[in-house]
């Protein structure tokens, strides 16, 4: 059995930044990264609000250079999803998907999470080219154009707020005539008047040969079929935090899958920690994710210090 100090699952923001910080601890760390480490940000053309970078940076380029700084250090990049985690106490067994095992004193989870998407035929192509799962990363590019959002929560309702500042109009659309965002938030998109509840409809169809330039929008109450001319298409239908391998381990989750985890990354087993989009319900945000991933780091490399016989 192969043994490491630390491993990190997942090697994108949070997942780096934690074996950054432990590796310059002085801790043995190695990134079960999977086949294409890098997470959601490898699909994200240009990044405008990652500080440091005066110009845009894509997300591929970034991640790029967090794992050729992660391997300068010595960290060590195993191209291997984990598959169980076994335990209750430090150390820990990790298995691989390719049947590879690890003995883990301390384990950071920065495994992601995937956006949900809404499962319409030939979505792919749209990705990066007008159809999005997060606003505040790529809304400004819509600065000056017509968009629309599907969701009824508040992540919906707060990015067709956000949206408002530079779009000029923001269709809201929504399966029901009921939301589950705050009533604050439902009224504060109300009134403004950029903002177009499109309501009791779904999404059919993206319209547009190689970019967005419209949604093909059904009534579930009258069955009538309109088409609503846009530029971006954003969906606000939830995230999937990526943490089925941690089904039957004894590392407790929530009832949506996320990590849980205090202020500090502790879960509730000692010497597993969790960072990034797969333990933060709020943010889903590349410097959010690797601060928290800094935080993990810390505090594995302090257990495995106190704990290195």
């Amino acid at each position: 059995m192969n043994k490491t100090e630390l491993l990190v699952i997942g090697a994108g923001p949070a997942g780096c930044s934690a074996a950054i910080y432990a590796v310059r601890a002085g801790v043995q760390t190695v990134i079960a990264g999977g086949a294409m480490p890098g997470g959601q940000l490898l699909q994200t053309s240009e990044i405008e609000n990652y500080a440091g970078f005066v110009d845009p940076v894509g997300g591929f380029d970034l991640m790029d250079r967090m794992h050729k700084q992660c391997k300068r250090l010595g960290v060590e990049i195993l191209s291997d999803e984990v598959s169980s985690i076994e335990g209750e106490k430090s150390p820990y067994t990790v298995t691989m998907a390719s049947g590879t095992q690890y003995e883990a004193h301390a384990i950071v989870i920065a495994a992601g999470a995937k956006a949900r998407w809404l499962g319409l035929e030939g979505e792919d192509k749209y990705k990066g080219h007008g159809l999005s799962a997060c606003a505040t990363c790529d809304g400004f590019f819509m600065r000056g154009k017509e968009v629309c959002i599907v969701g009824g929560g508040n992540t919906a309702f707060e990015d067709a707020l956000f949206l408002a500042q530079f779009c000029t109009k923001v269709n809201l659309i929504h399966r029901r005539d009921a939301f589950r965002a705050d009533q604050v938030t439902v009224d504060q998109a109300k009134a403004n008047p950029k903002i177009n509840l499109v309501l009791n409809s779904v999404v059919e169809e993206i319209l547009g040969e190689d970019s967005v330039e419209g949604v093909k929008v059904k009534n579930v109450k009258t069955g009538e079929i309109s088409q609503i001319p846009c530029s971006g298409l954003f969906v606000a239908v939830g995230a999937v935090p990526q943490t089925e391998f941690l089904k039957n381990s004894l590392v407790a989750l929530a009832d949506n899958g996320l990590v849980l985890a205090d202020e500090r990354t502790h879960t509730t087993l000692p010497g597993i920690f969790a960072a990034g989009d797969c333990a933060d319900k709020y943010y889903r945000q590349a410097i959010i994710a690797a601060g928290s991933g800094a935080k993990a780091g810390i505090e594995a490399a302090a257990f495995v210090n106190l704990h290195r016989k």
